[in-house]
């Protein structure tokens, strides 16, 4: 299987010629989504969710679909009739080749006075990649690679270290990263790596890894 890292939340995974691309967001390269078969998008999020980049992948390819959760199907499946499935925590599904399990419910707490909307986690092919969306949820299932939330307003180096530890991945790619300075990363960089207790790994935007 091959990760491509697009920018921020966004990844791209490829495996017997069909690819798979999740949360292509606002901060995503406007063609991130283009020439997938199957999208997936943990919540509704803008720096997730771009309704422009999934017509557009969908105008593009009428074999493309979406699976996601209920407040972003909402959103665009009229356009789409049949090409947008709705899933939500326990569901499992394959989609280009890919068998997805759901986990997860809440987006992580930002502050108390704002409320939580929905959020879920995709586990793909039997834990070989784990993309938690906005939360740090851990899969009752091993996970080889896990996509890791680096910096985000809802969290702290000190929690995604001890997730990092809990869910116990082979090893660990950053994503939800475009906020994080340049001359911020190596403090990141040195900290999962060091503490994390797996190998601590980073793609910029466009480049890949065999997984």
């Amino acid at each position: 299987m091959q990760l491509t890292k697009k920018a921020h939340a966004c990844v791209r995974l490829e495996k017997d010629g069909r690819t798979l691309v999740l949360d292509p967001g606002a901060f995503t390269e406007e063609d991130a989504a283009l020439g997938a078969e199957a999208i997936l998008v943990t919540h509704e999020h803008p720096d997730h969710f771009s309704e422009e980049r999934l017509r557009a992948a969908l105008d593009a390819d009428p074999a493309a679909e979406i699976w996601t959760l209920a407040s972003v199907a909402q959103k665009i499946a009229s356009a789409f009739p049949g090409r947008v499935h709705t899933v939500g925590h326990g569901d499992a599904f394959t989609a280009a080749g890919f068998d997805v399990q759901v986990h997860g419910k809440l987006h992580a707490v930002i502050h108390p006075d704002l409320p939580r909307v929905t959020n879920v986690g995709f586990l793909i092919d039997g834990g070989r990649v784990f993309h938690p969306g906005d939360a740090l949820t851990v899969p009752d299932h091993p996970v080889e690679t896990l996509l890791a939330p680096v910096q985000a307003p809802w969290n702290k180096i000190a929690e995604v270290i001890e997730y990092v530890r809990e869910v116990g991945p082979r090893r660990v790619y950053d994503i939800h990263d475009a906020l994080l300075t340049d001359l911020a990363r190596p403090i990141y960089d040195t900290h999962l790596g060091n503490l994390g207790g797996a190998d601590h790994r980073r793609l910029a935007s466009g480049a890949s890894a065999q997984i």
